[in-house]
């Protein structure tokens, strides 16, 4: 969006607000694509954008389109460089660039680069992820693969789709994680007392943070716009009125849910193992270990969730607390509020998740075992 903006802005610059774009035109057309960085031209022209007063630095770069329709056509591109590091997109000979084509019947009338082409890089980290868990995980690891592969599509084909088009977010989310959960722990763990007991805990740990969330975003008045990218949905083609706080409240519903599976699935897990290694344990003991269990992952794992909300907002806190903010000036702002409330709701829900699941898998296991001897009692 900011390289767009720069691109409009340059534009204006140039040719003045009056300027009619190519998309005026019935046959023109926007089109993205890759391509590769031939040639460059050193020398550098400097100038002012227009009146704005912005120094612009122009580079002439020749570019090779590698994919889509237009493969293989060599462009000039003037590369724009406003000495802003954060916009620049500064390219050597041979880097992959996404493009930006503006096509009028056919005819390529302007072309700019949007950005660096990134996207082959994480192709290549998820196919080294999915090795590593194949090689090390063996038939967990493709357990894993498939339940990996399930949530994705159920993020990307149901969640965010049926959200562009005006439903729920609250109810999409609380379907898709009902379904990947059931999918993932039944993959994993097959149909068993541990894998039950997993989804029952899993169930209630992510209610729970869902309805901390609530409660205190009702009560705190959370916009659930205070994220930049929440605001911009404001403008979408599709002119949905989303339901902004039913958005923050279904991001941490789905937020919480890959911790509290782990939690809940290695309580359970632990116990099983427990249970098979002393059949005759007492119901109460085995609720026991599972709980030490989970204490000893309780720590880290809240840990892990406060500190990846805090790694990822580690700049922005740079710079509130570089102007002398208070912590409760900081706290005060509705995208800081929002965040603690994230963390703490799912920390929460992730800590109630081992008792509930401790209690669950012990009785179930000892239902399990009365139902075994039952059984070969009647065959004896």
């Amino acid at each position: 969006m900011a390289v767009m903006a720069s691109v409009l802005l340059i534009h204006t610059a140039a040719f003045g607000a009056g300027y009619e774009y190519p998309g005026e035109d019935p046959g023109y057309e926007e089109v993205i694509t890759k391509g590769k960085v031939l040639k460059i031209e050193n020398a550098a022209a400097e100038n002012d954008l227009g009146d704005v007063g912005i120094p612009l630095t122009v580079q002439e770069i020749e570019v090779e389109i590698t994919s889509g329709d237009y493969k293989g056509r060599v462009l000039n591109v003037e590369n724009h460089l406003m000495d802003d590091p954060g916009y620049d997109i500064i390219v050597e000979e041979g880097d992959r660039v996404e493009l930006f084509l503006e096509v009028n019947n056919g005819s390529i009338e302007a072309a700019y680069i949007t950005s660096y082409d990134r996207s082959v890089y994480a192709f290549y980290l998820a196919a080294a992820f999915i090795i590593v868990l194949l090689v090390v995980g063996g038939i967990k690891g493709l357990k894993a693969t498939v339940s990996l592969a399930v949530m994705v599509f159920l993020i990307f084909k149901v969640l965010i789709p049926y959200m562009l088009k005006g439903y729920s977010p609250i109810m999409l989310s609380v379907v898709v994680t009902v379904i990947s959960t059931v999918v993932t722990l039944m993959l994993i763990g097959g149909v068993t007392v541990k894998s039950f007991s997993a989804i029952i805990g899993t169930a209630g740990g992510v209610l729970t943070a869902a309805g901390i969330a609530v409660a205190v975003g009702k009560v705190a008045r959370l916009t659930g716009m205070g994220a930049e990218e929440a605001r911009m949905l404001l403008y979408i083609p599709q002119g949905i009125e989303f339901d902004f706080q039913g958005l923050l409240f279904a991001g941490i519903i789905i937020g919480s849910l890959g911790a509290v599976m782990d939690v809940s699935m290695s309580v359970a897990s632990s116990m099983d193992e427990v249970k098979h290694a002393n059949p005759k344990i007492p119901t109460g003991n085995l609720i026991k270990s599972g709980m030490n269990v989970g204490r000893d992952i309780m720590g880290t794992m809240s840990n892990t969730l406060i500190l990846a909300y805090t790694g990822a907002s580690i700049p922005l806190l740079l710079v509130l607390f570089a102007y002398d903010n208070t912590l409760s000036s900081v706290l005060n702002l509705d995208f800081i509020t929002t965040e603690v409330v994230r963390s703490l709701a799912g920390s929460i829900g992730l800590i109630m998740t081992i008792p509930l699941t401790a209690f669950v898998t012990g009785y179930l296991e000892k239902y399990n075992t009365a139902k075994t001897s039952s059984r070969e009692d009647v065959s004896t």
